[in-house]
């Protein structure tokens, strides 16, 4: 899990919008995207090692790739994220943007 907060926030204050809507999608089959907290650095933990428990790396599926868990796992947080932007900020509070990447072979996505 990548925090991409930073990154996002970026490219609004690039495009100097104040207020509105930010949408922020990813094509990458193996990777989702979801808003969480960030005060405690053990909810990213957490949440891995549930989505770990819930969708196991080999549980003998059919897809050839041997990645269908990052398949699944990339369906459950899902592809996209709609942000408000309040003032030039996005409003988020403490709470941050996440990139899950579910394929360890596909490090170097957010890069």
């Amino acid at each position: 899990m990548a925090d991409i907060t930073g990154r996002v926030q970026e490219a609004v204050s690039k495009a100097k919008i104040k207020d509105g809507v930010c949408f922020v999608f990813c094509p990458h089959t193996t990777a989702g995207l979801t808003i969480n907290e960030n005060a405690d650095p053990s909810v990213k933990k957490d949440i891995i090692n549930a989505l770990n428990r819930i969708v196991p790396a080999n549980a003998g599926y059919s897809h050839s790739e041997g990645n269908s868990d990052s398949h699944i796992k990339s369906s459950l947080f899902g592809p996209s994220l709609t942000l408000f932007i309040e003032g030039g900020k996005l409003a988020l509070g403490t709470c941050r943007n996440y990139f899950c990447e579910g394929d360890g072979r596909a490090q170097g996505s957010v890069g």
